[in-house]
């Protein structure tokens, strides 16, 4: 003993404990235990669902690129930090994918040793006999008179392999050891379903992980708005707008086509609470699988889309689409055809933006409001009293100068930028609004041109969306679910059968039950066991006396032999 410790030992203290250090291979190794713990994983797939709500409480660039783009303009302060953070791209941040990529590797460090322990676990046998399966807490015995074995012919051998038989019956692995020994037992087990239901769970959160990757690198989605008669080919310059996934190839595209024959709408105009309010929206296609297929004739409803070459075609939208003519200084035609207007209430009045930038000497550009239902109040306000066009009327003021269309710069074709524009006809000037009924025409000022309002037609906006995933996440979390009763509502229990001989002659029979975690239905599955055993040897289940046989009016006798005795122990 050294000095410093013979003093330590003197003074009663004792010595500071060194702990050895880990290294670079321990620490590695710690870290990987903490990843793959189930208690990580689940924290993970909270944190998971914790920054999805970003996803909903702000725009995505995903899905609407232009509400974004607002949103910072009308938040100067704040919007750019949120961009920052990457508030508007939840689901591709930096962020998000990390929890993602940990979740994803912390799920299969969890499964794989599992896995490997289920296997080795099915492929043993049972655990050993406990010594004493009084300690169990669920036990019990049962007597076999000394008449009644050997009436039968009963041993303890042969006890011990009927009580494996019988549980066998009842779903359970069995082992019959000791056989050498006067005491022979019956190894049982069963529920390893229980940890196969976890192993499918955890397996199947896995594969929902890995279908959404693939419908997020391999997916697409596109927006496309269809005035009644015109066709839809799935081309990269047929979308208005396509959002593609990270590994997305224009070879992904099935050239099909689809053609908006007509669009209907019916309103309610029976119950005065619901008046003019929207009942039913039907579109109805025609589809081409591609070229030189057979045309088929589909509808496409609300929460009933078109499946098609892949994708899922959905009815997101709906307004009206006046017909205009615009004619310019030179009387040549610089516009024709249906201008979509955007609705703003569920009256359907809408804005309506038409640019004409062919226009001569200069070109043209026009913003108002579209009213299906025109009427105009005591201070000479139009507003509209219906959704239907029962007399549809357009409100527009006009302009004329640069649009700002030739120097390439990408413009939204549903606004106006009026600020380098001279303004030809408003509220505000001499000439007045534009106001064209159905079939009229307006002659623009200082001999810059005309408009006409030629007819009125309905549009769809359509979403279409492919993900290669779907199907993988529907497989997936169906199993997932599967997996998780399984492990619910599926007990693993064990259990043991001793059999000996008295030294009378009787067969001694012992069990005992143990569950894997908390069951409250194993004292039930004793009592079944019990009962089982009983009706195999026929021994009465009846009351039993204070001198521990059973009493006489529910005793039995076999062969001429005393009365069967039991003996039960549940406590």
């Amino acid at each position: 003993m050294t000095r410093d410790a013979e003093q330590g030992s003197a003074g009663g203290a004792k010595p500071d404990v060194v702990l050895p250090a880990l290294g670079l291979l321990g620490t590695l190794r710690w870290a990987w235990t903490q990843l793959t713990s189930m208690r990580t994983a689940l924290f993970l797939l909270l944190l998971l669902a914790v920054g999805a709500v970003p996803g909903s409480l702000f725009p995505q660039r995903s899905a609407n690129p232009a509400v974004v783009t607002q949103y910072l303009q009308e938040n100067p302060t704040s919007g750019p930090i949120l961009d920052w953070f990457q508030m508007f791209d939840v689901y591709s941040s930096v962020w998000f994918s990390a929890i993602y990529l940990l979740l994803f590797i912390s799920l299969i460090g969890c499964v794989i040793p599992r896995a490997i322990a289920h296997f080795k676990a099915v492929r043993s046998t049972p655990p050993r006999t406990p010594k004493r399966l009084s300690r169990l807490p669920v036990h019990g015995t049962i007597e076999v008179p000394a008449a009644r074995a050997r009436a039968t012919g009963l041993t303890p051998m042969l006890a011990a392999e009927q009580a494996a038989a019988l549980l066998k019956k009842r779903g359970y692995r069995v082992d019959v050891r000791d056989t050498a020994t006067g005491t022979p037992s019956v190894g049982a087990e069963r529920g390893l379903t229980k940890e196969l239901g976890n192993l499918v769970f955890h397996t199947s959160l896995i594969g929902v992980l890995v279908s959404v990757a693939v419908g997020g690198l391999f997916g697409y989605n596109g927006q496309k708005v269809l005035v009644e008669g015109e066709s839809f080919v799935n081309t990269l310059i047929g979308y208005d707008s396509f959002d593609p996934g990270s590994n997305f190839t224009g070879d992904q595209l099935d050239p099909y086509s689809l053609r908006l024959d007509s669009f209907d709408v019916r309103f309610d105009r029976e119950q005065e609470s619901h008046y003019g309010q929207p009942l039913d929206f039907t579109a109805n296609l025609t589809t081409q699988d591609g070229p030189g297929a057979e045309e088929e004739q589909q509808v496409l409803k609300v929460n009933a889309p078109v499946t098609i070459g892949g994708t899922n075609v959905y009815l997101v939208g709906n307004g009206y689409a006046p017909v205009v003519t615009v004619r310019d200084g030179e009387g040549d035609i610089a516009q024709q055809g249906p201008v979509v207007a955007v609705p703003s209430d569920g009256l359907y009045t809408s804005l309506l933006v038409i640019k004409a930038p062919d226009a001569q000497p200069d070109q043209l550009g026009f913003v108002g409001f579209f009213l299906p239902t025109a009427f105009v109040d005591e201070a000479g306000v139009s507003f509209s009293r219906d959704p239907d066009p029962f007399n549809p009327q357009l409100n527009l003021n006009s302009y004329y100068g640069d649009l700002g269309l030739d120097d390439g710069t990408p413009e939204n074709v549903y606004v106006l930028d009026t600020d380098d524009l001279t303004e030809l006809n408003s509220r505000t000037t001499d000439d007045g609004g534009i106001v064209l009924g159905v079939g009229q025409t307006v002659d623009l000022p200082e001999g810059k041109g005309s408009i006409s309002f030629d007819g009125l037609q309905r549009y769809v906006a359509l979403d279409i969306h492919h993900d290669p995933g779907q199907l993988g996440a529907l497989v997936f979390s169906t199993l997932a679910l599967l997996g998780l009763s399984a492990s619910l509502f599926i007990g693993r229990r064990r259990l043991w059968v001793r059999t000996a001989e008295g030294t009378d002659g009787r067969i001694l029979v012992e069990y005992g039950l143990l569950a894997r975690g908390e069951d409250t239905r194993l004292a039930g599955e004793g009592a079944s066991v019990e009962k089982a055993l009983l009706d195999r040897w026929l021994v009465p289940d009846g009351p039993v006396g204070e001198n521990g046989q059973q009493e006489a009016g529910a005793s039995s006798t076999a062969g001429g032999g005393k009365p069967n005795t039991i003996t039960k122990d549940n406590s």
